[in-house]
């Protein structure tokens, strides 16, 4: 059964969401073994990172060389519309984060932001942007209508579930 490119980054992104500290999968064209590292931090606690992917033969979809490296501007700022009621709220769609990464309003910096408050947008429409290891995530809306909240700023850390904006559904 061989995986492709995107299951292996999946499971990648499901495995660093976990306590998992090593996962081997093995088949007949390829093993590949997943460990974790733990970075000691300053004060804060430990965190971990994944460290190695380590194929012995070929994956069936071996990924990109290139890499891609983004720096991207800080936003000047994320929300101007003043804080729902939890009435309000109910009515909103959220758009969450589907995985652990970095937010980006903008495809590249210097680019315009995909979504800003106020606009509208329908569905399927991308409005952000996750890189989760140095592949960047278009995130599309579930549903049409207005942008009410957007509550990351550019170039945050989000974790999995995270609400990144609200939208006022059509």
């Amino acid at each position: 059964m061989p995986l492709d490119f995107n299951e292996i980054r999946q499971l990648l992104t499901t495995i660093a969401q976990t306590d998992i500290t090593e996962v081997t999968l093995k088949s007949d064209d390829f093993e590949i073994t997943v460990r974790k590292a733990t970075i000691a931090t300053t004060g804060a606690g430990v965190s971990t990172g994944l460290s190695s992917v380590s194929p012995i033969a070929p994956p069936v979809a071996p990924p990109p060389t290139a890499e891609v490296s983004r720096t991207y501007e800080a936003p000047t700022s994320v929300s101007t519309a003043p804080a729902p009621s939890p009435i309000e709220q109910k009515k909103y769609v959220e758009v969450t984060s589907p995985m652990v990464g970095t937010f980006y309003r903008a495809s590249a910096p210097g680019e315009a932001p995909f979504v800003e408050v106020g606009d509208r947008i329908r569905s399927g429409q991308t409005v952000c942007i996750i890189e989760a290891m140095k592949l960047m995530n278009e995130i599309e809306a579930e549903v049409s209508g207005q942008i009410i909240e957007i509550l990351v700023q550019n170039g945050e850390p989000v974790e999995y579930g995270q609400p990144l904006m609200r939208i006022n559904p059509d």
